[in-house]
Order: C-alpha cells, then structure tokens, then sequence
C-alpha cells in the first residue's frame, strides 16, 4: 500500500505546517521507543555523521549525547528548521548546519561512518527514495551504517486509519506531504543497492527503524 499524498505536495516550506510539527514531536506515540532502537545500532566508534532533514534537531542531538566525540553535518530545506537548528545548535563544536532538498541529488560532503534520519524521507516521490538510498550507500564508509526511523504504509486502508486515529489524526487531516510505502519493498531496495544486515529493527504500527550496513 501507498499513501495518497501526491507527488508535487510537499508543504514542508511552510513555517506554519513547520511549527505544527514541532509543538506536537515529542507527543508522537512510542518515538521514543523507536529512537532508543536507532542508538543501539551505531557504531562504537562514531567519527562523522549525516542527519538528513535534521528538522528542529531532535535526533542530532540524541546521537551527539551518546557519541559526544562525532561530528555532524546536518541537512534540512525548511527555513523554519534551519532557523531553530541554527539558535539550538548552531554554535556547537563538531555540527555543520546546511542547506538542502531531498528531492535533489546529495552534494559533495565526503564520507561518513554513519547516515540517519528521522520521518523525513516519506515525503519524498518514491522513485527518489531509492535513488537517495543509492547515494547514501556511496557516501557511507567500509562498514557504516544507515539508519532510518520512518513512516511507513499500512497494509490496507483499514490498519491506516487505525493508526491515523492512534496518533491523533484522519484521513482527511493527515499531512498530504506524506507518501508512503511499505517498508519491505524499501528493505529489497537496500539488499539491492548492496547493503548488508539489512533489518526493520523495530516497528510500531506505521513507524519503523530501517537499517543496512555498508560491507566492510
């Protein structure tokens, strides 16, 4: 199953629909749960890290404090994101803040030990999904590894709704910038591209932790 969010809505670039999410992010129902996950699969060692569509930082912030030696660089393209992410964390030692799209090609920006990202990249088309797994695996060290806590599809319409419900919202409420896919078919893309220990680690209804290895 797929969302039915279209392709060209992607309301992100509104400070509105921006703020929105951040009042509600730490009420979203067993996130937590799904973060703690997402700790225990990084590397002991953590040199340099990508956080792709940081949003307020939460995650950045979560890996910094369990790896307090690495270094980040963290990508978003909603102003209002990269307004708070540069007064909260702006001035810390070892985070680089830049501007960027998804839904363009990643830039330049040298390898990394270890690549996550959290309820961004459902917004993307899904032919772009993939595409941007190609390019995370080519920016991942010998060994890095990428993981992604997302929403992901339902089922059926039926386990949708319930899960709409679970957190608050309706169909006819619920972000149209959403599309998203099953997470299996994202796990066959990963094992395709040539990730290894590819696993969805832990899954709450429509959330889950989807995770590969670049090989040694």
């Amino acid at each position: 199953m797929t969302s039915p969010g279209s392709a060209d809505v992607n309301l992100w670039p509104s400070a509105e629909h921006a703020k929105q999410y951040l009042q509600r992010a730490d009420s979203i129902p067993h996130r937590r749960e799904g973060e703690a996950a997402l700790l225990e699969f990084l590397p002991a060692q953590l040199g340099r890290f990508l956080d792709l569509g940081a949003g307020g930082g939460r995650l950045l912030s979560l890996v910094k404090s369990a790896r307090p030696a690495s270094e980040c660089m963290a990508l978003d393209f909603s102003p209002t994101m990269l307004q708070v992410l540069r007064d909260t964390l702006g001035k810390e030692p070892g985070i680089t803040i830049l501007e960027h799209d998804l839904s363009r090609k990643l830039p330049k920006l040298g390898s990394f030990d270890a690549v996550v990202s959290s309820f961004a990249i459902h917004h993307l088309a899904h032919e772009r999904k993939r595409t941007l797994y190609s390019e995370i695996f080519a920016w991942l060290n010998p060994g890095g590894v990428f993981l992604n806590l997302e929403h992901v599809a339902s089922p059926n319409e039926s386990l949708h709704e319930r899960f709409l419900h679970a957190i608050g919202y309706t169909t006819e409420t619920e972000d149209p910038s959403n599309k998203l896919l099953d997470f299996e078919v994202q796990l066959a893309w990963l094992r395709e591209i040539g990730f290894v220990d590819v696993d969805c680690h832990w899954k709450w209804r429509e959330l889950a932790l989807l995770a590969g290895a670049k090989p040694s």
